[in-house]
């Protein structure tokens, strides 16, 4: 290029002469930048689509289209700042552009004016000494801070701004402007934050908050690192605790989410996921680590699923099925009742209990067989001696077959005694027609109704519900009742509210109720399901379908960005929430514990293959 120059210079005539304009191409060139203007002029570009349609700019508000715009900033901080104040801004529902601007300063010209102004404060220090005035805490305070701060500016642990904050806030209505702005003011007030609205200049104000990077207004604070890292907005639930167990790992910051659920206001915990999307796995990490901490559990398990933890941590494991040798007696009552529980309030809650039951296995009833029911559970309890006025502690509960007598002894019970024939003689007579056999003295007990046909399993639930209802009101004890896929339960009135009435009851008897549900909207449609929620002090959502994630979203007020996380977590991640508090969550479990609560089939077909392995190999070496 440089040669090419070299000869072009070398070819050009010593006195150049200027060439004529011709006026023809002046008139063609003009032509074209025309038509290239008037092109442009009908190209719609980016900023086109995006500008708004109109703009009015008063005093103290923007006129935008068709919304009213206002920004504040901030003049003024108090002497201490709390990690995450500008948190309850965020959280505020109020259409907001916020924009931080950080200006680094020069370090050794802040520590030269700053040592200007401590020789200046020394020295009035020193006047007021001299002159026997009052010492000033003002004044001393301010001169701690100034030296602290030195400190931390020569050591390099802190770095000094200049910080702008402005808060540009959107409304319909002139009037939710007001509003909002007042809001917004008050919420920094309640901190010590003073702001002021940028008056004749809410264009620059505005321009200020774009996403362009602008700072059109420069109204700056002096501030050093440690302050500023505390205004950052977005703050991440802590859910650590010196006491409890570990649910899982903090996705936010990777701290460990650890927490003592009865340190709660109820101990209660409702699980939503889909299928495969990691419930039960997690429940039954969480139940492993309750076991070590000395926690009772009592699990109703519809699916076999945890019959393997069982194993492993010797628990018990009770089959409920027609063929099964294990029964309960839906008439059993509570024994040792402790507190001002009297004979004839235990009596009248079985009878209330039993008429839910005898609804759900005969169907509905008219108000007249309700009113015969009542009267001939009375008779049933009676039959054996148990009045209002006896004694519980040493009793012979009846059976289902003494109600069948009772009723067909009434007029007008034939019916009913003949729907209630194939629970005491017919079909299902071998599950509901014969005396409590179990003995619930394990820490875990699990029981199975995987082998209930699917017309029985929502009886046998409410049956075993309401044993361990009254296992749980004979002693005090710290305990976890699991109930897994609890929309059974939602299906039929009766079994719902029996279950809605153990879940609000039992924080007075140290019992939390866990419940574990992946058809979403049987559960919440149900308005049992939604006060269970109500009640639930802790929630565990992991991955949501689509068909459900509004409802969840309606339900548990979420965020868009904790809706989109939620559809899109990867199995055993979601949203854990604790009171007021909550955090995107990962459960975590460590190679032994997996290998006891798996339920990857793939997984249980190894562990099975390996025990067999080594069961043949004991037999091998006893032979040897």
């Amino acid at each position: 290029m440089f040669e090419a120059n070299k000869i072009k210079q070398n070819q050009a005539p010593t006195n150049p002469t200027p060439a004529k304009s011709d006026p023809k191409m002046e008139a063609k060139d003009k032509a074209l930048l025309e038509a290239e203007k008037v092109f442009r002029e009908g190209v719609v570009s980016v900023r086109d689509i995006i500008a708004p349609a109109a703009m009015q700019v008063e005093t103290n508000l923007l006129r935008l289209n068709n919304l009213y715009v206002r920004t504040l900033f901030v003049m003024t901080y108090p002497r201490y700042v709390t990690v995450g104040w500008f948190a309850p801004i965020i959280n505020e529902s109020l259409v907001l552009d916020i924009a931080m601007f950080f200006y680094p300063l020069d370090i050794g010209l802040v520590l030269k004016q700053l040592r200007n102004k401590v020789g200046t404060m020394e020295a009035q220090i020193m006047g007021d000494h001299e002159k026997g005035a009052p010492r000033d805490p003002i004044t001393e305070t301010a001169l701690q801070d100034i030296e602290a701060l030195r400190d931390s500016l020569s050591q390099g642990t802190e770095k000094f701004f200049q910080f702008g904050l402005y808060i540009t806030i959107y409304a319909n209505k002139l009037e939710e402007l007001d509003l909002a702005t007042d809001r917004v003011e008050n919420l920094l007030g309640a901190q010590l934050i003073y702001s002021r609205k940028a008056l004749f200049q809410t264009e620059q104000g505005f321009n200020s908050t774009l996403p362009l990077g602008n700072d059109e207004l420069t109204i700056t604070t002096n501030m050093n690192s440690s302050p500023i890292a505390s205004s950052f907005p977005f703050v991440s639930s802590e859910l650590t605790s010196d006491k409890g167990i570990l649910f899982g790992i903090n996705r936010h910051n990777n701290s460990l989410v650890l927490f003592d659920r009865f340190s709660l206001q109820n101990a209660n915990a409702v699980v939503f996921a889909t299928s495969g999307a990691g419930k039960s796995y997690a429940i039954k990490l969480e139940v492993l680590r309750s076991l070590m901490v000395g926690t009772d559990v009592l699990i109703i398990d519809p699916e076999n699923e945890y019959e393997h933890l069982a194993e492993a941590v010797g628990g018990a494991y009770i089959n409920l099925s027609l063929n099964s040798e294990n029964k309960l007696n839906p008439f059993d009552l509570p024994r040792g009742i402790g507190g001002d529980s009297k004979p004839e309030d235990i009596l009248r809650s079985a009878v209330i209990t039993l008429k839910g039951l005898i609804r759900l296995m005969i169907g509905d009833l008219t108000h007249a067989e309700d009113s015969l029911l009542d009267r001939a559970l009375l008779e049933t309890y009676a039959k054996k001696d148990i009045t209002a006025s006896s004694d519980l502690s040493n009793i012979e509960t009846p059976m289902m077959s003494d109600l069948e007598d009772i009723l067909l002894g009434m007029e007008g019970g034939e019916d009913m005694a003949l729907r209630i024939k194939k629970y005491t003689e017919g079909t299902f007579s071998g599950l509901f027609n014969s005396p409590t056999n179990i003995k619930l003295n394990n820490q875990l007990v699990v029981f199975s109704i995987r082998d209930l046909e699917d017309e029985l399993r929502p009886i046998g639930m409410y049956i075993i519900m309401n044993h361990i209802w009254n296992i749980i009101r004979s002693e005090m004890k710290k305990r976890i009742l699991v109930v897994d896929e609890a929309w059974l339960m939602m299906r039929y009135e009766d079994s719902a509210k029996f279950m809605y009435a153990l879940v609000k009851r039992c924080r007075k008897y140290y019992l939390g109720v866990t419940t574990i549900t992946q058809d979403v909207n049987d559960f919440l449609t149900s308005p049992y399901g939604a006060a269970i929620v109500t009640n639930s002090s802790l929630q565990l959502l992991l991955k949501q379908s689509t068909a459900s994630i509004a409802l969840i979203q309606k339900t548990f007020m979420l965020t868009d960005g904790e809706k989109y996380l939620l559809l899109e977590s990867g199995v055993g991640e979601g949203i854990f929430f604790a009171g007021s508090k909550h955090a995107a969550i990962k459960v975590q479990a460590s190679y032994a514990e997996h290998q006891i609560i798996t339920s990857d089939p793939k997984q249980l077909l190894e562990i099975e293959d390996a025990k067999k392995e080594f069961e043949e190999a004991m037999l091998e070496e006893e032979k040897v």
